[in-house]
């Protein structure tokens, strides 16, 4: 041993371990001396706010989903386990044991279990004794109504975000990023939305039967607060199950209102026309000669604009009753080019409208000094085309007539409150700059009521509440060959009711119907329906109904003298009440016939009483 341990080698070895020692003491002391770690804190959780309809009825709520799985090398008897647990994952056995006999090691056997069936299965589990599934919990919605107002609401992903309408837009509201400097994270507020659910549903009957009968490949039909701004009703078909947002086709997943851009057609000559008249440009009485076209020559150019008809001399006020092309070219000789459209841009169009929602087109105006502008532009843009427009502009500037020449910023959010309820935000009307005078407001909702009543959209007349309504029907771009398709065509109406003091918004608009596409007849029908349900629903006043002053004191009047002296009272309008006491008098006979009161009797009032005489009288 002396031989084999030599004192070189020995004084390595003790050094070594004299430094190890020495080492593991220094880190010892260090530990000791440097102060406790705080613990680690859990992640504060954020409770997403709810999305509610003007009156607090619920849209989206906040619900928690699972997924579920498990390592299939855990699983000892997979046959076993297949028979045990398929009832509780809704599956076949069969298709349960193929599930997780493949080869993969992770199976997730649900993505996305509700409450419910996460408690289901869970319990079976546990009967079971199968520890090793894994239970991860998601944050989630439940959209009680499906596919109501779907675009809208928008639709929250499973990562906890929204991906869609509201849910995306006003994500940083409904769930706020966790501030590390709070105590007590800030929690997500509540959304009330301008729309109302009942109403919202109501409407959305009518336009499932409309997209029915007229075969249609899709719709939007907005309803707003003409004084306010808010949007009561927010309607684009089709739509998509919120429930099942992910397997909806991307046709029903559009938010046409605020995405889609388009030509408006002849709707927009209440447009062209109340911006020449605010600028005198014309006056009540002008009359124009209408011809079957308008025609005027540019230059070497020749510009010529048909008309449906030769409606012979009109006024402004015939050009918009009969949608006449002709005159309304003629009145956009009136306004100089670069005027006309700064005035276009003053509505609101070629600009976005700010509304709450992504994703938002600002249409198209062209420029005057654009390459596309030619001597045709002007005539063109004054009756609907080449221009393009959104829903959501559409009726903005229709706000301008409703609200004596000053347009009011449209919004989709009522107020917003705090988890505790309280009022964060409160909606108030927001008014832009004037546009056109209130005369000139005046004077286009009175051509409008003409309109409804004895022109293009007469079929939206609703007879007891003043309405004005303006039609149109526009070629929609052939997007393969170029230039306006022959088949398809985009029918639109504009309302504005009560007209003598507007407080509706009502917007149509029908795209690619099959067959009949003007839309005189297949829309301004739906606007009648549609205004008859808005004006019964917010119980608006209508002109074939009686209307009492009544001071709230209801009197009961005593019961009326039955006596009978010499001769027969008059016993009209006595109720059958009234008539009892009569009947316990011997001298004298009485003969009732029917109910409720006294509208005759024989003999008549004032004849002498004799003895055992018989008195009829008659009840209605």
């Amino acid at each position: 041993m002396n031989k084999f341990f030599k004192k070189p080698q020995l004084i390595i070895f003790f050094s070594f371990c004299g430094i190890l020692i020495s080492l593991i003491l220094w880190r010892y002391l260090v530990l000791a001396i440097q102060p406790v770690p705080a613990a680690v804190k859990n992640e504060p959780v954020i409770e997403r706010g709810s999305i509610v309809d003007r009156s607090g009825f619920p849209l989206a709520v906040q619900t928690n989903f699972y997924r579920i799985g498990l390592n299939t090398k855990d699983i000892k008897n997979k046959q076993e386990f297949a028979k045990n647990m398929s009832a509780v994952f809704d599956m076949e056995e069969q298709s349960l044991f193929e599930k997780i006999n493949k080869p993969k090691e992770f199976v997730v056997l649900k993505k996305k279990a509700s409450q419910s069936e996460y408690d289901s299965i869970q319990e079976q589990a546990d009967i079971s004794n199968y520890k090793y599934i894994s239970y991860e919990k998601l944050p989630g919605r439940i959209y009680p109504n499906g596919s109501m107002a779907s675009q809208l609401i928008g639709y929250m992903g499973n990562e906890g975000r929204g991906l869609a309408g509201i849910e995306f837009s006003q994500q940083q509201i409904l769930s706020p990023e966790i501030d590390k400097t709070l105590d007590i994270p800030e929690q997500g507020k509540n959304i009330y939305l301008s729309i109302d659910a009942n109403l919202q549903y109501k409407l959305e009957q009518i336009a499932y039967k409309t997209m029915e009968n007229t075969q249609a490949e899709c719709m939007m039909m907005l309803a707003a607060d003409a004084k306010s701004g808010e949007i009561l009703s927010y309607i684009t078909l089709p739509s998509a199950n919120l429930n099942d947002y992910g397997n909806e086709p991307s046709e029903a997943k559009i938010n046409r209102p605020v995405n889609d851009a388009y030509e408006p057609g002849s709707v927009f000559k209440i447009f062209t026309v109340g911006l020449v008249y605010d600028m005198l440009g014309i006056k009540p009485d002008e009359i124009f000669n209408c011809d079957g076209v308008y025609e005027r020559k540019a230059g070497n150019e020749t510009i010529k604009i048909k008309c449906l008809e030769h409606h012979g001399w009109i006024t402004a006020r015939d050009a918009l009753k009969y949608s006449c092309n002709d005159v309304l070219g003629q009145i956009s000789d009136r306004i100089g080019e670069d005027e006309f459209i700064k005035r276009i841009r003053d509505l609101g169009f070629g600009e976005k409208t700010g509304i709450e929602l992504s994703g938002e087109t600002p249409g198209f105006v062209k420029d005057t000094d654009a390459r596309s502008w030619s001597a045709r532009s002007k005539p063109t843009i004054a009756i609907g085309q080449e221009i393009s427009v959104s829903a959501l502009q559409m009726v903005q500037a229709a706000t301008t007539y409703c609200n004596g020449g000053t347009p009011v910023k449209l919004t989709v959010i009522k107020k917003i409150t705090d988890k505790n309820g309280n009022i964060v935000y409160d909606h108030k009307p927001q008014y832009l700059e004037p546009v056109v005078k209130k005369s000139t407001a005046d004077y286009i909702l009175s051509c409008m009521e003409t309109t409804a009543t004895t022109g293009t959209g007469a079929r939206a007349n609703i007879r007891d509440v003043k309405i004005g309504v303006k039609t149109g029907t526009a070629q929609m771009a052939d997007k393969v060959k170029g230039g306006y398709s022959d088949t398809d065509f985009l029918s639109n109406c504009m309302a504005i009711f009560p007209i003598d003091d507007p407080e509706i918004i009502l917007y149509i608009v029908v795209e690619k119907a099959k067959g009949e596409t003007y839309a005189g007849r297949i829309v301004a029908p739906v606007i009648a329906e549609a205004a008859d349900t808005i004006i019964d629903y917010m119980g608006m006043s209508r002109g074939g109904a009686s209307s009492l002053e009544h001071n709230g004191v209801v009197t009961i009047p005593s019961a009326r003298s039955t006596s009978i002296g010499e001769f027969v009272p008059d016993f009209t309008g006595y109720s059958k009440k009234d008539l009892l006491p009569l009947t316990e008098l011997s001298n004298i006979n009485f003969s009732i016939i029917g109910n409720g009161w006294v509208s005759s009797q024989f003999p008549e009032p004032g004849t002498p009483v004799t003895e055992g005489m018989t008195i009829e009288l008659t009840l209605e």
